[in-house]
């Protein structure tokens, strides 16, 4: 099948969802693989910066697989995300200059703050309290770097 000459980027987001599948299932085998969900916070705010339906789609997808993978609540992180995109990010910015500190507290925020975010969740729905574990400083410490990198 041939591609359009105007198009030749199409197959590199589906390699990109296909990849973060198989990398997700790894994740929860290996516990020193962190999920990656600053990562995917980062591309849901570029795609949606960049208005592109097509990305916010692919990350919305990698999301649901993130939250099913995980046991989450469907659309939690969707939902989460453009709270903290919307609301508590620009009031981030208005107060700290300090880039790599945004970067830092950016991360705070999407793991402490989706931890809290989903114990919300349960007690509003009366469903089990999520679990937090050391791992989440480790998870907090390699995708400051991986972030800071990008």
């Amino acid at each position: 099948m041939q591609r359009s000459l105007s198009n030749q980027k199409s197959l590199k987001p589906f390699l990109y969802v296909a990849l973060f599948v198989i990398y997700i299932g790894l994740s929860s085998i290996y516990l020193f693989l962190p999920p990656l969900l600053v990562i995917l916070y980062v591309l849901f705010t570029d795609a949606i910066d960049k208005d592109d339906t097509v990305y916010i789609a692919l990350v919305s997808f990698c999301l649901i697989i993130f939250e099913v993978e995980k046991s989450y609540f469907l659309f939690s992180t969707i939902i989460y995300f453009t709270i903290i995109y919307k609301l508590v990010i620009p009031k981030l910015k208005q107060v700290i200059s300090c880039k790599s500190c945004i970067e830092f507290f950016t991360v705070l925020i999407v793991y402490l703050g989706f931890y809290l975010f989903c114990l919300l969740f349960a007690n509003v729905f009366l469903a089990p309290i999520p679990s937090i574990s050391y791992y989440i400083l480790y998870y907090i410490l390699i995708e400051f770097f991986i972030v800071s990198i990008l």
